[in-house]
């Protein structure tokens, strides 16, 4: 019996404001990363503001942990910097479960 695995290069991307950081900001940032569904006229209209990770196929393990791909490491850097966030990044390897999450395109 032959097992295929599938692995693919990835990146883990941990994350987290400065501490004490002004509620206002952590909102802000949260929206934007993540988007909001929002409505308006008193719910009688709902939509989505997407956020930078709906543009990017990722998957978030935790608050502040997500897998990304290598490609589309720099775009969330550049976006946590703006806030002075604590970044740790390491390269991984995706398993089959990562992909499907992802929805990226099996081969």
């Amino acid at each position: 019996m032959c097992v295929l695995l599938l692995t693919m290069k990835g990146t883990i991307v941990i994350f987290r404001l400065p501490p004490k950081t002004e509620h206002k900001i952590l909102n802000k940032f949260c929206q934007r990363l993540y988007g909001q569904n929002t409505s308006s006229w008193g719910g009688k209209y709902r939509y989505r503001r997407k956020g930078i990770l709906d543009e990017i196929p990722h998957r978030k393990l935790l608050k502040g942990v997500v897998l990304l791909l290598p490609k589309d490491l720099e775009r969330l850097l550049s976006y946590l910097e703006e806030f002075n966030a604590l970044v740790y990044v390491r390269k991984v390897q995706l398993e089959y479960e990562d992909l499907t999450h992802m929805e990226i395109p099996l081969q």
